[in-house]
């Protein structure tokens, strides 16, 4: 969603869950290396592309529902997810309406806005291990902020189950308005960007966007990368910039934030490729 970085050497698109399955299993098990996409909406792809087999989940996007239970693929969109629940009048996933990216992806980060995480909803995950075995996962007590397991030991997640809960559709859709707006608001769909580049501490006693506003980095340039003038937790590709400027953005930040408040910020932004 940076619209940056350069191509993979192979793009392997898999027209089902169990393919992905296979696939994913057969290159954990080669030498070939193989990197998962999704939607790409908190990546930053570097300028040299990403060796060996980019994996891409789009085709693997369905969504079923059984009662208040709600199966998603892992390449369907969380946005999706949050429409059709809302159409049943089954709540839960309304909080993450708006945001980019899809279920692997949320899974695999435990998306977290507005007050809720994916972990509050979530019921089982089927995946592949990096040891290409299959597994289901029905245990999140060591999903945390923004940090789940699968971040420290990768896998192709290809189904997840969500717990949902009756709820009056149209309450449904006006709050999944109102995120939406929210998100405007505050800039996400205006420039091409990856959203938040750095996890909030509470330990810091104020939001990192707000940290970065009171340090004046607000507009601060590096090339064509920029730090959003709407929000300061925000790096916007104003046009042509490369994926070193916005690394370069980044770790200028850091260093500011930490010399002048002695707060070490923690990345959510993921980079991705030949570094």
């Amino acid at each position: 969603t940076l619209r940056i970085g350069g191509s993979a050497d192979v793009l392997a698109v898999p027209s089902t869950a169990d393919e992905g399955e296979k696939l994913y299993s057969e290159l954990i098990n080669s030498s070939v290396p193989v990197y998962i996409l999704g939607d790409g909406s908190n990546l930053l792809v570097s300028d040299r592309g990403i060796r060996g087999i980019v994996l891409h989940t789009r085709n693997i996007n369905s969504i079923t529902f059984d009662g208040t239970v709600l199966t998603a693929e892992g390449g369907a969109t969380v946005s999706r997810c949050a429409e059709l629940a809302a159409d049943r009048n089954l709540g839960g996933f309304e909080f993450i309406y708006g945001m980019p990216g899809t279920v692997a992806g949320a899974v695999f980060m435990n998306a977290r806005c507005y007050g809720s995480s994916i972990s509050d909803i979530i019921r089982s995950v089927r995946f592949v291990n990096n040891r290409g075995k299959k597994n289901e996962l029905k245990d999140f007590s060591e999903f945390l902020y923004k940090s789940t397991p699968f971040q420290r030991d990768g896998s192709f997640i290809s189904t997840a189950e969500f717990s949902l809960h009756p709820a009056d559709g149209t309450n449904l859709r006006t709050r999944m308005e109102q995120y939406k707006t929210d998100r405007e608001r505050k800039g996400h769909y205006r420039f091409a960007s990856a959203g938040s580049v750095f996890k909030n501490n509470r330990e810091f006693g104020e939001p990192t966007g707000k940290i970065i506003d009171n340090l004046d980095l607000r507009g601060l340039s590096i090339g064509e990368a920029q730090v959003s003038d709407i929000h300061g937790n925000v790096i916007i590709n104003t046009g042509t910039a490369r994926a070193l400027d916005v690394k370069n953005l980044i770790e200028h930040i850091e260093k500011t934030v930490k010399e002048k408040t002695g707060f070490i910020l923690e990345r959510e932004i993921i980079f991705a490729g030949e570094w």
